[in-house]
């Protein structure tokens, strides 16, 4: 009877530590007859929730897909938005991992130390720079699963700091530590499609061989019908987050091939041509102006017939993948659908962590490591001419397409990820889809919006308050401003009136319609290029410029001369933000590339990675 009491004790003690604890109902006597059994309620979720989905598609630029105007086909995406909302004014934080960090928590990304990544060499030992997200910033997966959801996750997760991700953890930084009652995919940044760094919950796994994306869908559908068919009524929350379409760029050519020689016209041509889809489709304003190419893109007239055959390839598969991806998100889709669950599926589809990539460089890559030695461009050409077999195949471990493909999936924004500084860097489009809750289906909005607020606006649309504490932790304040109000409002003014932006030195500051933005070097060309100490830093010296995005969207007409007044109450804004949320201190891709930070206790640096 002892033992059967202790344990007892211990369960009792297990429930209260994993949810909010309720005060003891019942009466201990000194005998049975003379005590009261009592049990805590089960925890469940609110009456009607609906189950949620958040789909985050990986390095898409604003223009790419059709569903924002663009000529690569993504049908599931089209038939999401227009059942549902297109948000044209939402925003990243620009890279991969902060944008995934604030996603989760819903809160900035220095605020929760992931003001870079959680690689050894891409973090620093400062409160917003170590890449360590802190248990007093939980993330949705650990409110929902408090709240009687069960948590699934799928795909890359790349929020673990290296060091813990071996099969001996620790595993609280694993996604099994935040939330996730299950998790199938990849702990970093980058991996192969066909040879992924494959975790499954707390251990790494043998990959099959198929083609990543098609596994993480196999397993999503697979933890949803288990879940469904075991607790029909108890609403789940998945996070599929596939490694597409970063790179590799890796697709079977039957994907591929569909594009063969859709592209021959260049990239001039494909962003003329989104540019009027998008004013046409009201994407964006009927009087808008394109911006001029960006710094390193050549016009497409001017290139040689060998680097038009070897650039028309790389957006061909490029453009395959990304029709791939629609393809394996559809498959879910088609499941929920089969199931009677896709009208009570709560689904967010942010396409795109950032901007598309220029980390293909001026002539793409296939197999060259991004830190190995430069070429020049004539050496690049045909080098990868002489492996155009090899992009998008296995084969093409390092595969990324050409910069001026990368500005043109961006369209109609300027500079690409990693420019924090640029909207072409940070805004990215969001898909809103609830049949039951969505009236103005294919309704268009233009509220402002950056990635920390879909956790608000998840928890506010299913009825469930911020969390004041998990597992005994006091929480950090959400930083995020719920979209809810605008689902049946297209005219509501915006909520989201201020929000900084910092990678690596670029960096800017939005508030009420305005933005103050200033471009940095050294910058990703200058440290992979030829020339790599040319450029000498002097933060000081960087040019902050001012835009209205309320007349001028796309950062055409520089207002900082005019109105310098303004640009210096902005500057003061980030300044304040920049103490507030843990941005300084500054750093930037030379401290990076140069091994400047995260010094073991010998003043060593970390070694580069491949990518």
């Amino acid at each position: 009877m002892l033992l059967i009491l202790l344990l007892g004790g211990l369960l009792s003690t297990q429930v209260k530590a994993q949810n909010d604890p309720q005060p003891y109902g019942g009466t201990v006597g000194k005998t049975l007859a003379e005590s009261k059994e009592w049990w805590p309620n089960p925890v469940k979720a609110p009456a009607g929730a609906p189950n949620v989905i958040w789909i985050l598609i990986d390095d898409v630029g604003f223009g790419a897909s059709s569903t924002f105007g663009g000529v690569i086909s993504t049908p599931n995406f089209d038939t999401l938005a227009n059942n549902g909302l297109r948000y044209t004014n939402f925003h990243t934080a620009g890279i991969c991992a902060p944008t995934r960090a604030a996603l989760l928590t819903g809160r900035n990304h220095h605020f929760v130390h992931e003001g870079g990544f959680s690689h050894t060499m891409l973090s620093a030992g400062f409160p917003g720079w170590d890449g360590r997200i802190p248990s007093k910033d939980g993330t949705i997966a650990e409110v929902l699963r408090e709240n009687g959801y069960n948590t699934f996750a799928v795909g890359k997760y790349g929020l673990t700091p290296d060091e813990d991700a071996t099969d001996a953890g620790p595993f609280d930084r694993w996604p099994s530590g935040k939330g996730f009652e299950h998790f199938f995919g990849f702990l970093g940044s980058q991996t192969d499609q066909y040879q992924p760094d494959l975790v499954e919950d707390n251990t790494h796994v043998t990959p099959d061989g198929r083609h990543l994306s098609e596994q993480i869908t196999d397993k999503a559908i697979s933890y949803i019908s288990k879940q469904k068919a075991a607790a029909p009524d108890k609403p789940f929350f998945l996070y599929y987050a596939p490694g597409a379409t970063h790179a590799p760029h890796q697709v079977d050519t039957s994907w591929s091939n569909k594009y063969k020689g859709k592209f021959d016209a260049g990239w001039d041509v494909f962003r003329q041509q989104v540019f009027d889809n998008q004013k046409k489709e009201g994407i964006i304003p009927a009087d808008a102006k394109l911006p001029e190419r960006n710094p390193y893109v050549k016009a497409w007239s001017t290139l040689s017939p060998d680097q038009k055959k070897l650039y028309a390839r790389f957006m061909e598969v490029y453009a395959g993948y990304l029709t791939y991806t629609d393809y394996e998100v559809g498959r879910v889709i088609n499941y929920l659908k089969q199931i009677n669950q896709l009208d009570n599926t709560l689904i967010f589809v942010v396409i795109g962590d950032n901007g598309a990539s220029k980390e293909g460089t001026s002539n793409g890559d296939i197999n060259r490591q991004i830190f190995g030695k430069g070429l020049t461009d004539a050496q690049a050409v045909q080098e990868n001419l002489a492996s155009i077999g090899e992009i998008g195949t296995p084969e093409g471990k390092q595969t990324n397409y050409p910069v001026g493909w990368a500005q043109a999936a961006n369209t109609p924004f300027k500079y690409w990820k990693g420019d924090a500084n640029a909207e072409g860097g940070t805004r990215n489009p969001l898909i809103v889809y609830y049949p039951k809750g969505i009236k103005d289906k294919g309704g268009i909005r233009n509220q402002y919006g950056h990635v920390t607020d879909l956790f608000p606006t998840t928890l506010e649309f299913v009825g469930i308050k911020p969390a004041q504490s998990i597992r005994n932790i006091q929480q950090d304040t959400l930083q995020g401003t719920s979209l809810v109000y605008s689902f049946d409002n297209a005219k509501a003014p915006t909520r989201h009136t201020e929000q900084y932006y910092y990678i690596f030195g670029s960096r800017s500051i939005y508030k009420d319609g305005w933005k103050a933005e200033a471009y940095h070097r050294p910058d990703f060309f200058d440290l992979t290029g030829n020339e790599k100490d040319s450029i000498v830093k002097n933060y000081d010296n960087d040019v902050w410029e001012l835009y209205d995005l309320t007349k001028d969207f796309n950062e055409r007409n520089d207002l900082a001369k005019k109105y310098p007044e303004k640009l210096a109450a902005l500057k003061q804004v980030f300044d304040d933000d920049a103490t507030k949320y843990h941005i300084y201190p500054f750093i930037d891709f030379e401290d990076v590339f140069k091994g400047k930070i995260h010094r073991n206790a010998n003043g060593k640096a970390p070694a580069l990675p491949n990518k």
